[in-house]
C-alpha cells in the first residue's frame, strides 16, 4: 500500500515544449492512398499510407537559411539516412511531403538522391511561427533519442 501511495504523490515533470511529431511520407505512384492538402498553396497530394522517416528517425532540426528563403533541415540518424538515400534515389520526381502531428505542412520534390543524411523542406506556416516550430521538434528529437538509448 505504501509503494501504491508513493507512486501515486509522484508528478511528472511539466513539459517546456509541445511534443511535436515529424513524419515524411512518399507520394503515391498511382494517385491513389492518403489525400493531404498543404495549408496555403493548396497543393493535393496522395501518399502512400506507411511514412519513409518516423520521428524516431530525426537526431535534430534546425532552421536553416537557403537561396529561396528559410526552410526545416532535418537531420537523420545513420540508418536513416541510408535508408533515406536508397528511398530517394529509386523514387526521382516524386514529392516526400511532411507531416507534422499529422498535418501536412511541407513537401520537396525529389530531384537527386538524399546522400547527406540531410532533408530539406520548405514548410507553410508563418515565418514568425518558425522558430517555435524547430524548438518544439528539436526538442522532440532529443527526447525521442534518449528514450531510444535507454532501451
Amino acid at each position: 500500500m505504501g509503494v501504491l501511495l508513493v507512486a501515486g504523490c509522484q508528478s511528472t515533470k511539466p513539459k517546456d515544449y509541445q511534443p511535436t511529431l515529424a513524419r515524411f511520407y512518399l507520394e503515391s505512384a498511382d494517385g491513389r492512398g492518403m489525400a493531404v492538402t498543404l495549408p496555403r498553396s493548396e497543393v493535393r497530394m496522395s501518399l502512400n499510407a506507411q511514412p519513409v522517416l518516423r520521428e524516431a528517425d530525426i537526431v535534430d532540426v534546425d532552421l536553416v537559411q537557403v537561396e529561396l528563403g528559410k526552410c526545416l533541415a532535418f537531420r537523420l540518424t545513420g540508418s536513416a539516412a541510408r535508408d533515406c538515400y536508397r528511398m530517394s534515389a529509386s523514387h526521382q520526381g516524386r514529392r516526400l511531403v511532411l507531416l507534422i502531428n499529422g498535418e501536412a505542412l511541407g513537401a520537396r520534390r525529389i530531384d537527386a538522391p538524399i546522400g547527406d543524411g540531410m532533408v530539406l523542406v520548405f514548410v507553410e506556416v508563418p515565418e514568425s511561427a518558425l522558430p517555435k516550430l524547430v524548438a518544439d521538434l528539436k526538442r522532440t528529437a532529443v527526447v525521442l533519442q534518449r528514450e531510444l538509448a535507454r532501451k
